[in-house]
């Protein structure tokens, strides 16, 4: 296909064109007033029983409780982890992320700590699912070492380190608009191109208004 045949076609299909910019203004306006979106998040770490050796815990920090964390993450994540949470009030998006990357301190893999987030459309809802989450998550560490038989006083804990706290969420509002005009534009070209081959395969055009006729006049 020529670039006239292209030209031609949206032409003859202009109200396909029509259509795809009055959807892409519909998107962009939305892209200038979005809801608002917060985000929380707290970090929860799993802390070893107090020993005469070891009074603070935070020192006592070992790899098997990076692994146990992970573990039970992997739990919550799975479909039965999915429905307990939903159960327990939570829905919508949500996110437990290790932070076991390690630093120039402390080697990978040592610090059994977990960021707990979650989107919102108001600070309280946020915080209030992040709190829930946490609430699992540590019925779920409680659970594994209760089915091992862990005496209560020698079992592992779930702290929270840092406090559920929630921030507004602000993002480009050119580069959305961009990206919404781009494509608007693919979107509109690409469905007057296929409804024009569409409609001449059948032999026939969609009622409605031309802007001129492809028919050739016959001369005598």
């Amino acid at each position: 296909m020529s670039p006239r045949d292209v030209a031609e076609a949206l032409l003859r299909r202009w109200y396909v064109l029509l259509l795809a910019l009055l959807l892409t203004a519909a998107g962009a306006y939305q892209v200038l007033r979005p809801a608002p979106q917060y985000l929380s998040s707290a970090v929860v770490v799993l802390k070893p029983p107090v020993t005469g050796n070891q009074p603070n815990q935070l020192t006592n920090l070992q790899p098997p409780l990076a692994s146990l964390s992970y573990g039970v993450i992997q739990q919550l994540e799975s479909a039965a982890g999915h429905k307990e949470l939903k159960a327990a009030g939570v829905e919508g998006t949500y996110q437990l992320i290790p932070r076991n990357s390690g630093t120039s301190a402390t080697p990978a893999y040592l610090i059994p700590s977990v960021q707990v987030q979650a989107r919102r459309g108001s600070a309280a809802e946020a915080d209030a699912v992040v709190r829930q989450v946490i609430e699992v998550y540590g019925k779920h560490v409680a659970a594994l070492q209760e089915a091992q038989g862990v005496a209560t006083g020698a079992r592992i804990s779930a702290s929270v380190l840092v406090a559920p706290s929630s921030a507004l969420m602000q993002g480009t509002r050119s580069r959305a608009l961009a990206g919404t005009a781009l494509l608007g534009a693919l979107t509109g070209i690409l469905g007057a191109l296929w409804f024009d081959r569409f409609a001449r395969r059948r032999g026939k055009d969609f009622p409605g208004p031309r802007l001129y006729s492809d028919e050739v006049p016959v001369t005598g």
